[in-house]
């Protein structure tokens, strides 16, 4: 009997450390969010954090829930509705990782919108109690945005390329 308990305590074990540890990086000022592994980058992916007068908050976060298919409670006022598919909530009050629109800037009430694509795999790689870590200012971001339109005119642009 103390055998099998053995095999089950060194298999149970043995898979929870192969499995490596997760997290989730947020950089505001780069417009961001890294999935890392063991401290290693396994994917990246563009963003759209809140906008000026709505940002999105700095801190360490845990995933709280993970829901599929989830619409608002809260936006559009007064009785939400808006789609927050692939959702990992951060907080109890409104913060949360989905799918939405990405334009080239903070554009969301709080919330970190996830690409297409993008979403769906962060959504199946992180579990709920992957720490999350949001850092930097979308101001920053928004202030190298228009020192690169003013340096270099209309022609400059944001190429999002893929490793």
């Amino acid at each position: 009997m103390k055998r099998v308990l053995y095999l089950v305590l060194f298999f149970a074990l043995g898979t929870a450390a192969m499995a490596g540890y997760k997290e989730i990086v947020v950089d505001l000022s780069e417009q961001r969010a890294y999935a890392l592994e063991d401290g290693y980058v396994v994917f990246k992916g563009r963003i759209s954090s809140g906008k000026i007068g709505r940002e999105t908050p700095n801190g360490e976060f845990r995933i709280l829930q993970k829901k599929g298919r989830h619409r608002s409670n809260l936006w559009p006022k007064p009785n939400g509705g808006a789609k927050m598919n692939y959702m990992l909530r951060l907080t109890n009050s409104g913060i949360a990782m989905h799918l939405g629109y990405v334009p080239n800037r903070p554009a969301s009430h709080g919330c970190i919108r996830l690409k297409n694509g993008f979403a769906q795999k962060m959504f199946k790689w992180a579990s709920v109690g992957t720490p999350v870590y949001i850092e930097g200012s979308a101001r920053e971001y928004l202030d190298a945005l228009k020192f690169a339109r003013e340096y270099y005119g209309d022609e400059y642009v944001v190429i999002d390329h893929h490793y």
